[in-house]
């Protein structure tokens, strides 16, 4: 999810405060394997008929299993293909199990039927021209609007969707298309379609989604050749409304360099193909797994940027095939995300666009009040939209950017690789990323993870130095002056003689709320000025005489 929408997301968003929170369906010992979904999409109006089955494994013993599930109606419920009773609440469907007849894990599948006006989640919008859409819209916690899910992103599974629609409506959805076929027309109904998307590789509830509307296509074509799990390699295509069917490739003809740039960084791309679609949802942009949304009013202005499409394909490795265990290590994905955008911004416009973009990113990290009242690992907020702060997205960032600018770039980016491939198409946590580093680098980085991460605040520095005429040496005095505790960080200086030349120092700043470091240098002259951080490497403030 891009920046852009931040503001929107707070206003709009802030009633959904009573879904966010409730763990109850997660269990321990219960875990979701594939969800196939059959879903009949209205001719207009927004009642929706649906009807899950569900393939769960059991590995400890569990006598109920709970789906999330909000407002609509269940109709059945089956267990093994024997209906059950079950208890509903407004928000949770609480299904019976048979007790298992030993220690060892079962595999069931359950089946609900449910209908119901969907008020959230899948957003169906008739838009000026009377056009009916419907798009998945499910981030943080609103799949259960309109699907019986476990919607935690701690529990993974395989998706198929069935999705029957008005004839002239295109859907697209994650995964493969499977089947496309036209029905039989019902006595005084409107013809329909059966459209079949399957997945092969898990993801979490809230990228579960379908786009259905008079979209049109344009094939990008196969990229990133030789780079994808799915050989031969990334099919990508970007669907818009009928009148802008003129406006693609645009900025997507960026988007096959941006796949194999991350591919080629990270590992092959995850999934089976890649689609962008214009959609009418709350964010600017949105990284359903193999199918990103965009705001429809980037695409009415033209003016989506190979920016957002950077930060949303990043997103396809970091928060969709490696996605945070829970809410508080969101950074792992929004932080991922947004570096990701900026390496890209480097390999396309050069270090110095980087490093201003990386400036900029700082500035609005200083200029935040959330910087300062709350860690970037925050386990304890439980209004989960409040996530979507600057901690999550630029400051995590930010610790991507000194840990590489700490262990440089050969040992970050296989830091980077290692924690991928180790958690690939599952869960990890801010301390599986520390110990993927630690391996990779022989080194003890918890100190990092625990100043950058789990406090609040950053380095407040004063700066002077001195220049000793006897020893030709300069001396560099570091006060800190934030109320948190004192950090520990390497600091790089360029030093500038009265000769024309300018030498480039870094020195390890200790956890101390004072500290005097002489530096590595033999100067004939005292200098003409010292510049602090001229790479722009360290989130702080900092002020010098």
């Amino acid at each position: 999810m891009t920046r852009y929408s931040l503001l929107l997301s707070i206003v709009t968003f802030a009633f959904a405060g009573s879904l966010q929170g409730q763990n109850r369906s997660l269990q321990p010992g219960i875990d979701v394997i594939h969800y196939d979904f059959s879903i009949d999409l209205p001719d207009s109006g927004r009642l929706i008929e649906g009807r899950a089955l569900i393939t769960v494994r059991r590995s400890l013993p569990a006598n109920h299993f709970v789906l999330d599930l909000v407002g609509l109606h269940v109709d059945t419920v089956w267990v093994n293909q024997h209906p059950v009773g079950f208890e509903r609440t407004t928000a949770l469907l609480d299904i019976p199990l048979t007790p298992s007849s030993d220690s060892s894990p079962d595999t069931f599948l359950v089946a609900v039927r449910y209908e119901g006006e969907v008020k959230d989640g899948l957003i169906i919008h008739a838009d000026e021209k009377g056009r009916w859409y419907a798009f998945g819209d499910n981030w943080p916690t609103r799949a259960r609007c309109w699907l019986p899910t476990v919607d935690q992103p701690g529990d993974k599974a395989t998706v198929t969707w069935n999705i029957t629609a008005p004839r002239n409506r295109k859907v697209v959805a994650n995964g493969t298309l499977v089947e496309e076929r036209s029905l039989p027309p019902k006595s005084g109904a409107s013809s329909r379609t059966l459209t079949r998307w399957t997945t092969t590789r898990p993801i979490p509830p809230y990228l579960t989604v379908i786009a259905a509307g008079p979209l049109v296509e344009y094939d990008l074509g196969l990229t990133s050749q030789g780079l994808s799990e799915f050989p031969p390699g990334v099919r990508q295509s970007v669907y818009v409304v009928p009148e802008l069917a003129d406006y693609p490739p645009g900025p997507f003809k960026k988007a096959g360099e941006i796949v194999e740039y991350f591919a080629r960084m990270v590992a092959p791309f995850p999934y089976e193909k890649l689609a962008h679609v214009q959609s009418f949802t709350r964010y600017g942009g949105m990284e359903n797994a193999s199918a990103i949304f965009y705001s429809d009013d980037l695409f009415q202005r033209r003016d989506v940027s190979t920016g957002i499409i950077a930060h949303e394909t990043a997103h396809q490795w970091f928060g969709d095939a490696v996605t945070p265990r829970s809410w508080g290590h969101l950074w792992l994905s929004e932080g991922f995300a947004s570096y990701f955008e900026q390496l890209w911004v480097q390999k396309s416009e050069g270090t110095d666009t980087f490093r201003k973009g990386m400036m900029r990113l700082r500035n609005e990290i200083i200029n935040s009040r959330v910087t300062y009242n709350r860690p970037v690992i925050d386990t304890l907020q439980t209004d989960l939209v409040r996530l979507l702060n600057s901690n999550s997205y630029q400051k995590g960032a930010w610790t991507l950017h000194m840990m590489r600018s700490l262990l440089g770039d050969s040992l970050f980016f296989a830091g980077i690789r290692a924690y991928y491939g180790h958690y690939r198409h599952g869960t990890a946590t801010s301390d599986d990323l520390c110990e993927s580093f630690e391996q990779v680098s022989s080194s003890k980085l918890r100190w990092f993870f625990d100043q950058w991460l789990r406090r609040p605040g950053l380095p407040e520095l004063n700066v002077d130095w001195l220049y000793d005429d006897a020893l030709h040496q300069v001396t560099v005095s570091v006060s800190q002056r934030q109320t948190t505790p004192a950090y520990r960080f390497p600091l790089t200086i360029e030093v500038h003689t009265g000769e024309g030349k300018v030498h480039i120092v870094s020195i390890d700043v200790p956890a101390l709320e004072s500290t005097r470091i002489k530096l590595p240098l033999d100067l004939g002259s005292k200098p003409v000025k010292l510049v602090f951080d001229p790479q722009v490497a360290l989130l702080a403030t900092i002020k010098s005489n």
